[in-house]
């Protein structure tokens, strides 16, 4: 059975809550209208569909759009080698969907990541905690309103106490070049 097929029984289970498959080179990608319904979603996936790996878990902020913030799941089949996209949106007001960790245990990393780098919470979560900042850090630092140069930090030696100076943002690197290091702003002396 084909990406699409089983996109297509999604579909039919649930309703007008899926929209219509949408492929682009060759990725099948639906989107659920009520993220409250995510974690049943998910269950029939895995269950009924044979997509009993969780690839991925990913955020996107949409800042300046309604719902604010889009969740990517990454649905794999180990049985019929068949990759599913489902998408979601969720509102700043309340960024907050229940957990799929009773889906796929793999679940656990992919909401704690998103939860530190966005700020998006997983109701029902076992152990909803940073794993990548430390804890007590006031801010999501893949925001798109996160300033590009940082925040000053209250912890002094465990990060900057103030905003590092990164002279043209910290991901731009030079045109040309013969290599990766000669187009790394940091690699670079004063000179150059």
């Amino acid at each position: 059975m084909s990406a699409r097929e089983l996109a297509e029984r999604l579909r039919r289970r649930f309703g007008d809550l899926i929209s219509e498959p949408a492929e682009f080179r060759g990725e099948i990608t639906v989107t659920l209208a009520d993220a409250e319904r995510v974690a049943e979603v998910c269950d029939f996936a895995r269950t009924e569909l044979g997509f009993d790996l969780l690839l991925d878990l990913t955020s996107v902020d949409r800042y300046g759009e309604e719902p604010r913030w889009e969740l990517v799941y990454e649905l794999y089949g180990l049985g019929h080698h068949q990759h599913l996209r489902l998408k979601t949106r969720v509102s700043e007001d309340k960024s907050e969907l229940p957990t799929v960790t009773g889906v796929w245990r793999t679940a656990d990393w992919h909401e704690r990541e998103v939860y530190d780098m966005m700020g998006i919470r997983f109701r029902g979560h076992p152990d909803l905690r940073r794993i990548l900042m430390w804890e007590g850090y006031p801010y999501f630092p893949l925001r798109k309103d996160f300033p590009l140069a940082g925040r000053a930090s209250a912890v002094p030696g465990v990060a900057f106490s103030e905003p590092a100076p990164l002279e043209g943002g910290p991901f731009v690197t030079a045109p040309g070049g013969r290599d990766a290091i000669e187009r790394e702003p940091r690699a670079r002396t004063a000179e150059e």
